[in-house]
């Protein structure tokens, strides 16, 4: 004959307040999930209202016009968004090798330099903007330029690899907070097996560590991207501010949002749409990288054992 489990009274209303408050909870996350997707729709239409007489005047020309002239009404978009991809690659690529191998050896430090190392690798990030702009203007542009004046070029420092290297400095707590949290969640098991069968620690940190915390490192990088990208005042003192495409890593130029904060002020009519079509660009690009970039996780997770 079956029994029927008892169950306690105060047991039984504990349970149905659980499930009283579930619901609702689960409804606020629904609600701010949907609130972010409706958020981003928000950004793309309003830049594109408020971008639209620069497109109806220059079409998609726009993205490749190196014209910039506000008494003519000529105005392009190449010149910034070649100095935004060139200033964030070079930060890219020096911040990224820095910041794993930073985040590699504070995870294996011992405990207190681990703690006191990562604290100050931290604070860089609490660090205003406009303050590393201010260190870059008086400090790195000069050296800059008696390093290439040693070397025999005349260059005044300021330009895309000194816009480039602060950035990486700026990006370089941010990628590197991120990497050691995830090299942390590693399960020290695959670190154990991986040198018990011989493997060096260049071995283990780029099969297993890198492979198991993919997404979390790549996540990493996209917050120093992000910062790269948008990054404003610490470019405006240091890139030269010359809205022409570089010819060279020495020479000055301009970021989309470096022209739109020197230029948003006094910008109205056309100016104004035109600056407003270079956010549009900016946001795309980010939100172009992102999808790039999960869809290059998706196609790859089969080689890294996820399902």
């Amino acid at each position: 004959m079956a029994q029927t489990l008892a169950i306690d009274p105060p047991a039984q209303a504990s349970c149905a307040r659980r499930f009283s408050v579930d619901g609702p909870f689960r409804k606020l996350c629904l609600g701010c999930a949907l609130a972010v997707g409706v958020l981003m729709v928000g950004f793309f239409i309003q830049l594109t209202a408020a971008s639209w007489e620069a497109w109806r005047t220059f079409g998609f020309g726009f993205l490749w016009s190196q014209e910039w002239d506000p008494v003519a009404g000529l105005f392009g978009a190449w010149p910034a968004m070649v100095g935004t991809l060139e200033t964030t690659a070079i930060a890219l690529a020096v911040a990224l090798p820095l910041a794993f191998v930073s985040a590699l050896w504070i995870v294996d430090a011992p405990p207190v330099l681990s703690r006191l190392l990562g604290q100050a690798i931290d604070l860089l990030a609490a660090i205003p903007s406009i303050i590393y702009g201010m260190w870059g203007l008086f400090v790195v542009c000069p050296l800059m330029q008696e390093l290439w004046w040693r070397l025999g070029i005349d260059t005044n420092g300021f330009g895309v690899l000194t816009a480039g290297l602060i950035l990486a400095l700026m990006i370089l707590p941010y990628i590197c907070a991120v990497m050691r949290d995830v090299l942390r969640m590693t399960p020290p098991m695959l670190r154990e097996s991986a040198f018990g069968v011989g493997c060096t620690r260049w071995e283990v940190a780029r099969d297993i560590l890198l492979r198991y915390g993919a997404r979390g490192l790549l996540g990493g990088v996209f917050i120093g991207l992000g910062r790269a990208l948008g990054e404003t005042m610490a470019v405006l003192f240091v890139a030269g501010n010359v809205i022409a495409v570089p010819a060279s890593p020495l020479e000055g130029c301009t970021t989309i949002a470096a022209t739109l904060a020197n230029n948003f002020a006094e910008a109205d009519g056309l100016q104004r749409a035109a600056l407003f079509a270079l956010g549009l660009i900016l946001l795309t690009m980010a939100f172009a990288i992102q999808v790039a970039a999960q869809y290059y996780l998706t196609l790859t997770k089969a080689k890294r054992g996820e399902r």
